[in-house]
């Protein structure tokens, strides 16, 4: 939108706003705020917010914890479910160190740099993604339960799909907030939905994300549900991923559409292919980043495991959409909406970039169904996995000099450390299948 700092300050005068939620997300993907009354609003937009980040998960530490916030005045929104007499604004921030320089453990900041250095290659990304979400049911203290609202399918509609009310006033919600919806429909598995709105630069579609999930979340309690962004919170049911849709830009051109090339594609569409398919063992860790990231990719539930590509079946990890021209694009099956959205598209930016550096070539695409081959088929067409387990996965992205540097050095011992944390939690803990498998037969 490109507001300047008088115009805000005057359509916060015009709304009446009373507090500005100053927004930024941690290495982990949470979306944490500080709110500030509109008196200060003034000092907010000329950085001089500060926080303590040595309370933030993988900041800093206590002894150099003061963080400024920098906000984005492009993100300036109302929320539209606050009142109107006591309006409340939001702004994205990126957060610094108290000198100004952008800090090394911001994922947004993060973002910036990859998108950098696609623009001195004379690219920029346009990122889509398709994030699907469960609503379940809260029980009598409002904690969220695994019922379901419904026992709907695959584009069901009222009566089937008891959530409709709540997925339309989550439309309405994002419309209102500029977000532009292109589709929403009751998914695969009980209780599960999908909104999708239109592709965007890559900084807006992580920007979007992030408000995208809070909403979603935010309108479903007003409706007396809880929506979990959980990558697979039932078993034997599909899981919820983040098919993410990508394309390069020169200008007003694809650079990945080249009516001579062969599928129509040009040099750097398949050096980009080749690019996601080399790093994904090891960005898989970044866009799954949850032990429970890995029950949902398992096959048997179109979730993909296979490091392929193809232009029709969707068996593979990266699907290329039968649309040319300007709708040219990748889409990358594998992440999932518990993601960091910035650090997500930061890697695959880098890995599609690292793959048209070096021009590399995909493999043949795999036009069958990968799921219906024998592993020895698999191993002859040189058809490998991705990482099982988180633990894989961080051994894999440990193992990868190009994503390690995408994330830096600061994000990736926080990231480890955490998450090295959680794996040894759920290693260690004894589980429901362990004690009915076990307890009577030993």
């Amino acid at each position: 939108m490109g507001y300047t700092k008088e115009e805000i300050m005057q359509l916060v005068e015009e709304q009446q706003v009373k507090f500005v939620r100053m927004q930024f997300t941690d290495i982990l993907g949470v979306l944490k705020n500080v709110s500030i009354p509109v008196s200060q609003l003034e000092k907010a937009l000329e950085g001089e917010i500060q926080f303590d980040g040595s309370s933030i998960e993988g900041f800093v530490r206590i002894e150099e914890s003061d963080m400024n916030l920098k906000p984005d005045l492009d993100t300036f929104i109302l929320l539209p479910w606050k009142p109107k007499d006591g309006a409340v604004a939001r702004l994205i921030c990126d957060v610094c160190n108290p000198d100004g320089t952008p800090f090394a453990g911001c994922p947004r900041g993060l973002l910036r740099k990859a998108i950098k250095e696609a623009e001195e290659m004379g690219f920029f990304m346009n990122a889509g993604p398709e994030a699907e979400f469960f609503l379940f049911h809260t029980d009598a203290d409002g904690r969220p339960t695994l019922t379901t609202h419904d026992m709907a399918g695959y584009f069901d509609m009222t009566p089937v799909d008891l959530g409709e009310n709540a997925r339309r006033d989550m439309v309405m919600t994002l419309t209102e907030m500029g977000f532009e919806i292109e589709a929403s429909h009751h998914e695969v598995a009980p209780g599960q939905h999908e909104i999708d709105f239109k592709y965007s630069d890559a900084l807006s579609t992580a920007d979007s994300l992030m408000t995208f999930r809070f909403v979603v979340r935010t309108v479903a309690q007003r409706h007396g549900l809880h929506a979990s962004f959980m990558p697979k919170p039932i078993f034997g049911i599909n899981g919820s991923g983040m098919h993410t849709h990508i394309s390069l830009f020169r200008g007003e051109d694809n650079i990945f559409y080249d009516p001579q090339g062969e599928y129509e594609l040009s040099k750097e569409a398949m050096g980009f292919i080749a690019g996601l398919l080399e790093h994904a063992p090891a960005f898989t860790a970044i866009t799954n980043p949850t032990v429970n990231s890995y029950k949902r990719l398992v096959p048997g539930y179109e979730a993909p495991v296979y490091i392929a590509w193809s232009q029709r079946n969707r068996s593979p990890l990266v699907r290329i959409p039968s649309r040319r021209g300007l709708g040219t694009r990748v889409e990358l099956r594998s992440p999932d909406p518990s993601c960091n959205p910035y650090l997500a598209l930061t890697v695959m930016l880098k890995a599609g970039l690292d793959g048209i550096k070096r021009n590399l070539t995909p493999p043949t695409p795999e036009d069958r169904n990968i799921y219906a081959m024998t592993p020895e088929e698999r191993i002859n067409r040189n058809i490998f996995s991705l990482p099982a387990s988180l633990d894989e996965a961080l051994r894999e992205l440990e193992k990868d000099p190009v994503i390690l540097e995408a994330i830096g050095e600061h994000v990736w011992d926080r990231f480890h450390a955490a998450k090295r944390i959680e794996w040894d939690s759920y290693r260690t803990s004894v589980h429901p299948w362990e004690v009915e498998h076990y307890l009577g037969k030993f």
